[in-house]
């Protein structure tokens, strides 16, 4: 990392003092004069596990408090301890849930070899135990156990446990705050429409009107050029679009796209139709990730497309909000059941408003 602080850093230069993410925020508690409180509204706080290393602003040669860095991800360990470090590598694919008691450990000393590119186990047997046995240590200390290293499919399909009950349909409206992946709408693997209710005023209307995801991952309906267009982009490595064959109308419309899953093959390929109200406009055929499209990264927008955008066919930079029409909702459909249902439900709705 770079830091800079030309008020605070006397002796700018590389700084060689071992440290991890985890040591950035003692560092600025520290730079600011704050002292984490030990309870929160009542509630213990958890301590900080890292380390400050503002010393070494003020001296390039500043021993940091920082003994010990544990490591632990997707079944993978490491331990660091006064410059020793013990590695084991558990492969995520393609041997998933690995017999941990047969892999091996790794011993480097991270003074002389930073790269980590000699093993030295083998002549220090005693000392790699050592660190063995800290890191097991750790683990308790850290809730890092049990150990499990599923692999990539595994971790990103399966579902977290929801507060909320079960639902097979989701309503947002315009305005409102990005959906966190985390408790967005599940399309993996299912059938799914998105339906948009707005009321377009000119033939030029242009922009998102939905979107879910970003660069490396995500799909998104949106007009361009006086046309309805949807886009898929899978895994950052291909944006499959499907473009309307007529032109957008002025006055209230229902713009929907849905996904029709077609086999049971991985990943999931199926038919995109679009539809712009009840008329069938477009169609392609479109593959998507069984997965997330991010462990932490853009959630789902109404109305335009925050962050890094899902496809390079925006013109300009996101959020390439709408313009030229108002959304009045967007649905989410996973049930399965027709589009045109969708369809008529926003139309009966506009007629008794």
């Amino acid at each position: 990392m770079i830091v800079s602080w030309s008020r605070r850093i006397a002796t700018p230069g590389v700084r060689t003092q071992y440290t991890h993410a985890i040591d950035i925020v003692p560092t600025l508690y520290e730079c600011i004069g704050i002292e984490p409180p030990e309870t929160l509204k009542g509630y213990p706080q958890v301590p900080l596990e890292g380390v400050s290393f503002a010393a070494t602003f003020d001296d390039a040669d500043a021993k940091t408090a920082k003994q010990t860095q544990f490591y632990s991800m997707g079944g993978t360990r490491a331990i660091w301890n006064d410059g020793w470090k013990a590695v084991a590598i558990s492969p995520s694919a393609p041997d998933a849930w690995a017999d941990y008691p047969t892999q091996e450990w790794e011993l480097f000393d991270t003074r002389l070899d930073p790269s980590e590119c000699h093993d030295i186990s083998a002549e220090h047997p005693e000392r790699l135990q050592e660190l063995i046995a800290l890191w097991w240590i750790q683990a308790g200390q850290y809730n890092a156990l049990p150990l499990e290293n599923r692999d990539v499919v595994e971790i990103l399909g399966t579902e977290r446990p929801q507060i909320a009950k079960p639902r097979d349909r989701y309503i947002y409206y315009p305005g409102c705050a990005e959906v966190p992946e985390s408790v967005a709408p599940n399309i993996r693997n299912r059938s799914y429409t998105i339906a948009v209710e707005a009321d377009i005023a000119t033939t030029d209307a242009s922009g998102v009107l939905f979107s879910h995801g970003a660069r490396f991952g995500g799909h998104a309906l949106y007009l361009k050029d006086g046309t309805l267009k949807y886009v898929y982009n899978w895994v950052g490595m291909q944006e499959q679009i499907v473009e309307s064959t007529e032109p957008i109308t002025t006055g209230h419309q229902i713009l929907s796209a849905t996904f029709e899953r077609e086999g049971d093959t991985m990943p999931t390929e199926g038919t995109l139709t679009l539809h712009i109200g009840t008329t069938k406009v477009g169609e392609g055929r479109i593959k998507t990730q069984p997965g997330k499209f991010s462990i932490a990264g853009e959630g789902l927008n109404i109305g335009k497309d925050s962050g890094e955008p899902i496809t390079d066919d925006y013109p300009g930079t996101s959020p390439w909000a709408l313009v030229g029409g108002t959304i009045t909702r967007a649905v989410i459909d996973v049930s399965g059941e027709p589009f045109i249902d969708l369809a008529r439900e926003a139309a009966m709705a506009f007629a008794r408003d």
